[in-house]
């Protein structure tokens, strides 16, 4: 048995040590439920601007999802493009989903843009504007930018999601580096003691 005290002691338990930091850093994936308590639906007149509001104090990444939680007999969520959405206009979307408990990957960087599927309610603010990234966001005029700097006190994440899996390998060059050392330094100290 090793002896704590010894230098190949302490070079090894480095080496497990760097090893976990490595896995450590690894982002995690959020499943943000859309408007958190207030969900889906049409914004109240106490808080007409609710999805500008969330969106502000959210920020995504690649990998995240948003959870549209509302009635299915009564509502839906379809993605649409930015002038599509300016005009709440509910043609040709992007993608429609209308099961009531609707989750959307976000897969790469950019804009996106979300409505209700049911007229009418887009022209009474049921729209979502959310900016993945260092993407330059166009908001309208009663958008983020025009909100206070507070942020609501209740919890927004719900927990991580599996990634999809991937065709291309997912280690990083510090990762397999860190795993070749490991691997070299664990054979030359059991081959020691």
């Amino acid at each position: 048995m090793a002896n704590p005290r010894s230098p190949r002691f302490h070079l090894l338990f480095a080496f497990q040590l760097l090893l976990l930091l490595q896995l450590q850093t690894k982002s995690f994936c959020h499943q943000y439920k859309v408007g958190d308590l207030d969900g889906w639906g049409i914004p109240t007149s106490a808080n007409p601007l609710v999805y500008a509001k969330w969106s502000k104090y959210h920020t995504f990444a690649i990998g995240d999802s948003l959870l549209f939680l509302y009635p299915p007999s009564q509502d839906s969520v379809i993605q649409v493009t930015a002038q599509s959405y300016d005009s709440c206009n509910l043609k040709d979307p992007i993608l429609y989903m209308n099961n009531g408990n609707s989750l959307f990957n976000i897969t790469k960087e950019g804009n996106f843009y979300f409505t209700s599927g049911e007229p009418g309610h887009c022209q009474k603010k049921q729209k979502l504007h959310i900016t993945v990234g260092n993407v330059s966001a166009e908001s309208p005029a009663y958008g983020p930018s025009a909100l206070p700097d507070f942020a609501p006190s209740y919890p927004t994440v719900f927990g991580s999601i599996p990634q999809p899996p991937s065709s291309s390998p997912s280690l990083s060059f510090s990762g397999i580096l860190t795993a070749v050392i490991g691997s070299a330094a664990c054979a030359i100290l059991s081959g020691i003691m």
